[in-house]
């Protein structure tokens, strides 16, 4: 286990920046990384369809079964596509 913690260290003491700015040297790579996972997740599609169109889509079930529970529409089966 020791071993594995000096390894750790000297890999993160290779990262630039330690005496100015301590353990936020490393906020611009996860920033970068999050920037990555979101422009994926908007732009790659897996079949036909991305995480914000599967996202729009139980957005809107949700919805509207929040309004049949509320009495306001009557229930009708959606229209397959």
């Amino acid at each position: 286990m020791l071993q594995r913690s000096t390894t750790l260290r000297y890999f993160l003491d290779l990262f630039p920046g330690k005496r100015r700015f301590g353990p936020y040297r490393f906020l611009p790579v996860f920033f970068c990384i999050g920037g990555v996972m979101e422009w994926i997740m908007i732009n790659v599609r897996i079949g036909k369809e991305t995480f914000y169109d599967v996202y729009r889509r139980k957005q809107s079930e949700r919805e509207y079964q929040q309004k049949v529970a509320d009495g306001g529409t009557a229930v009708n089966e959606p229209s397959a596509k």
